[in-house]
């Protein structure tokens, strides 16, 4: 809190026009899609030159409110669960590069919302969604000799789990989790060339999945991620 005998600093320009174009965009002014004004044109209402315009607007892009494309006018974004969670993907790698503690963190983060979301499955999946985990199991089951598409595919299965909710924020935390450990897992699978048991725990999980069995379906996924942590701390 501020004491009161502390100056008042001078806020510059764009932090004006920044506030004030954000305002537009949450009170529904400018929405989803809509192009956002020229630079000329908000120059000329807020009196202000092109730089403080440029400023705002890239403030607005790093927050994901926009869409800046070369040679086009800015759009307001149409917000998702996932396009939140990507705004994050920088700082999370920066901040798991420079943490040991905090991978170990996500690691018990993502075995606690994959218990859930496997149990979550299990009771609610229908016929479409176990030929969507089938589909997507056998893909990955063609991918042997690339750990890159491997790990991709890896990644899509248990998704597609978090999805079966129906709750785009379970999948949107479920893609980001496992974005951010991509680079480890993608180590971790060179390191033990165990692509074979991870399908055939894949489908372990998903045979549970399919008989609605949420505490078998919980107990395989509590495995599969046990075991393929202890084979990354052991090769770490």
């Amino acid at each position: 809190m501020r004491d009161s005998t502390d100056p008042i600093v001078r806020r510059k320009l764009w932090h004006e026009v920044f506030d004030r174009l954000k305002a537009m965009i949450t009170r529904g002014e400018l929405a989803p899609g809509d192009a956002m004004p020229s630079e000329r044109d908000l120059m000329d209402r807020f009196g202000v030159g092109r730089p403080a315009i440029r400023e705002a607007m890239q403030a607005l892009a790093n927050m994901g409110l926009i869409t800046i494309s070369h040679g086009e006018r800015a759009r307001v974004r149409q917000l998702t669960a996932k396009s939140i969670f990507q705004q994050v993907d920088l700082s999370a790698h920066m901040l798991l590069s420079a943490s040991p503690d905090s991978l170990e963190h996500l690691k018990q983060a993502r075995r606690f919302f994959e218990r859930g979301m496997v149990r979550e499955a299990a009771e609610k999946a229908t016929a479409a969604d176990v030929t969507g985990l089938e589909e997507t199991l056998q893909d990955q089951g063609g991918k042997l000799a690339d750990p890159a598409a491997f790990i991709a595919a890896d990644m899509r299965f248990h998704s597609r789990i978090a999805a079966i909710s129906g709750n785009p924020i379970f999948e949107a935390v479920s893609e980001a989790m496992l974005s951010w450990l991509r680079d480890y897992h993608t180590e971790m699978l060179i390191w033990t060339g165990k692509q074979n048991v991870t399908l055939a725990e894949h489908r372990e999980i998903l045979d549970h999945i399919r008989r609605h069995d949420p505490d078998a379906a919980e107990a395989a996924m509590v495995r599969h991620l046990d075991r393929s942590a202890a084979l990354y701390a052991h090769h770490g």
